[in-house]
């Protein structure tokens, strides 16, 4: 097995290397003047089980790319496989047609990454779990949940504790977050945005009883948190005695700092999926936990032909 580190996430493709106990192999990928993407591989990979760790967040055009340049310089360099790993994909949300001539680009970077050369690819929290139907080849879709799980179990009590899905939509991941909490698992609520009338604001509805709890709400990803930071404020005007919130993919995009900080959200805490800016990092509220060795053990058992099922759990 040898791992290979695009430029979107160095930090995470050094951790997982170091889990599994090999380096990264030596790669150039830069720019031309003219802004092109230029790759260079320095080792030997002919016949070798590569995998290529590239998460396509911001920008997500340019770690597209380079993910499928770097793919396509492993394939011309006879590489025996090679599994795509992207903990964080981007582009996961355009999984379907909004309206009237609009594109699936979703499906469009699944068959570019597919026609490039890859072999199989290894993701984390799809946001609709349907976009691994759209690769022609296999397809592992881990789930953070049970490293934000044991977190909680280590940062929080569950006497008290209730999840919370900020909108119908994340209801069924919410529940599979409360399910691992406990042998009987923990009580869960859904925070029902709805505007009553046109024109008028949203209304936001707490279905379940939060008053005297401690809740944590739990998305697959935070963006510009608006919808994250008006669910904290609405749980707490319902008598919650402090709200967190448990993302997979932390986007953080526009005026999300802004909101987190001026939110009624106790401390925000993502994976590191996604590379953190230092002024990410600064953020007193938010706080990172690892994904490398759930990575690492899902690229183990890829390149000794185990099963990866048990990560599941």
């Amino acid at each position: 097995m040898k791992i290979l580190a695009g430029n979107s996430n160095r930090p995470l493709a050094e951790a997982i290397a170091s889990y599994v106990d090999l380096p990264l192999v030596k790669a150039d990928i830069r720019r031309f003047s003219d802004n092109e993407i230029f790759v260079e591989i320095f080792e030997n990979v002919r016949g070798e089980d590569v995998f290529v760790i590239q998460s396509t967040s911001y920008p997500a055009n340019d770690h597209v790319m380079e993910l499928l340049i770097t793919i396509d310089a492993l394939r011309r360099a006879s590489a025996r496989r090679i599994t795509a790993v992207i903990p964080y994909f981007g582009y996961a949300r355009q999984d379907r047609k909004p309206g009237p001539r609009t594109p699936i680009s979703a499906k469009l970077v699944a068959n570019l990454i597919t026609v490039a050369g890859a072999d199989r690819v290894l993701t984390m929290d799809l946001h609709a779990g349907q976009i691994q139907g759209f690769f022609d080849i296999p397809t592992d879709n881990l789930f953070a949940a049970p490293v934000l799980v044991e977190d909680m179990k280590e940062h929080y009590g569950l006497d008290n504790l209730m999840i919370v899905s900020p909108d119908v939509g994340g209801v069924v991941r919410a529940r599979a977050h409360a399910k691992r909490l406990g042998d009987g698992g923990v009580p869960l609520a859904i925070v029902d945005k709805r505007r009553e009338k046109p024109g008028e604001s949203e209304v936001m509805n707490i279905i379940g009883e939060v008053e005297g709890r401690s809740c944590i709400l739990v998305d697959d990803i935070v963006d510009t948190a608006g919808t994250l930071c008006n669910a904290a404020d609405a749980l707490m005007r319902a008598g919650a005695v402090s709200v967190s919130a448990y993302v997979a993919h932390g986007v953080l995009s526009g005026k999300a700092l802004e909101r987190v900080e001026n939110s009624s959200l106790k401390e925000l805490v993502v994976t590191d999926s996604i590379k953190a800016t230092d002024t990410i990092r600064a953020c007193r509220k938010i706080r990172y936990i690892t994904i490398a060795p759930l990575i690492g053990e899902a690229m183990n058992r890829i390149s000794t032909e185990s099963s990866v099922s048990d990560l599941f759990n």
